[in-house]
């Protein structure tokens, strides 16, 4: 069943009275509905089609966050083979919010890792809705680590909408946990591809996404704090989320255009849930480019390639 965002409300209706349409002629077989259907059919695909031709920034979260969208299992269990799944950070937990292990892309062997939200209540809740404690960072920092020592490309898939901030959390060292995350992705001399695929929260995706290069799919999000949080902050109402969407530049195209975001790959009409197997085999074709473009580069190119990416953030977007 489609789950429809507020903004869809009038393409529900539509798309609601067509399924009724062919339910009452599944009912009754001499019913001739063909043509009152296809009609509605029509308008609908007009209407999702302008919904979706200039979405504005809080929009775009609302897709992000879309409960319908591919999660990083679904990536895994399509794009890759082998996938040999790594638990634990060695210290404390498993953190079932962070999934990532040993596995062969287009049958080249790489180390994969990303954030998973969960598909149902049950999952999600397992998979604390996305959100790391610092026992995920830290295994994360461990999956590099051995993908640098044996060579391995690290490809990362970002949706969360930040690190977990419980008292735990805090209490075992949330912070540092990112800081030193941030740092691996830095250090490790193997390629580094990252793709925002829903939300890109705080540096709870900044530790994953410090890359070589990063993509993000066409109705991503990638900012520093969500609208909420920054509305609650700024004018001490979270009802102001839509300026606040404005004002984050949060967007995969302003992050384009700043050099945030390398690339962005497109969603089908109406957002990566109504199309999901072609949103991952685009995102499967973004991931091949950029690491065949990073192909040939030794372990100090690769670095310094790195490193020079996130210096020369924000000059793109003074220039412009």
């Amino acid at each position: 069943m489609t789950q429809y965002l507020d903004f869809e409300k009038p393409l529900a209706e539509i798309e609601g009275k067509a399924e009724e349409l062919r339910a009452l002629a599944r009912a009754n077989e001499e019913m001739d509905i063909a043509d009152e259907a296809a009609a509605l059919d029509a308008k609908a695909a007009v209407m999702l089609s302008d919904l979706y031709k200039d979405l504005t920034p809080w929009r775009k979260c609302q897709v992000a966050r879309h409960p319908d969208r591919p999660h990083c299992k679904d990536y895994i269990q399509t794009l890759f083979s082998e996938y040999t799944p790594l638990a634990g950070d060695r210290n404390f937990a498993d953190d079932h919010s962070v999934m990532g292990g040993l596995a062969r892309f287009n049958d080249q062997p790489v180390m994969v890792i990303g954030h998973e939200k969960g598909s149902d209540t049950k999952s999600r809740i397992e998979r604390n809705f996305g959100m790391a404690r610092p026992e995920g960072y830290r295994k994360a920092i461990r999956l590099m680590d051995m993908a640098g020592r044996f060579g391995l490309p690290v490809i990362t898939l970002v949706d969360t909408p930040g690190a977990y901030p419980g008292k735990g959390a805090e209490e075992r060292g949330q912070s540092e946990a990112i800081a030193r995350s941030t740092e691996m992705c830095l250090r490790i001399g193997v390629p580094l591809v990252s793709v925002i695929i829903g939300e890109g929260g705080s540096g709870g995706a900044v530790a994953f996404a410090t890359a070589n290069r990063v993509a993000m799919l066409e109705h991503s999000v990638y900012s520093v704090i969500s609208p909420e949080g920054c509305a609650s902050i700024l004018w001490k109402d979270a009802e102001k989320m839509r300026e606040a969407a404005e004002a984050l530049r949060l967007t995969a195209q302003d992050l384009h255009k700043l050099g945030v975001a390398d690339r962005i790959i497109s969603e089908p009409h109406g957002g990566a849930h109504r199309d999901r197997t072609a949103t991952i085999e685009g995102v499967g074709r973004a991931i091949g480019d950029m690491l065949k473009d990073l192909t040939g580069k030794d372990r100090d190119a690769l670095i310094k390639d790195r490193r020079q990416k996130f210096l020369d953030l924000g000059n793109k977007g003074l220039a412009a």
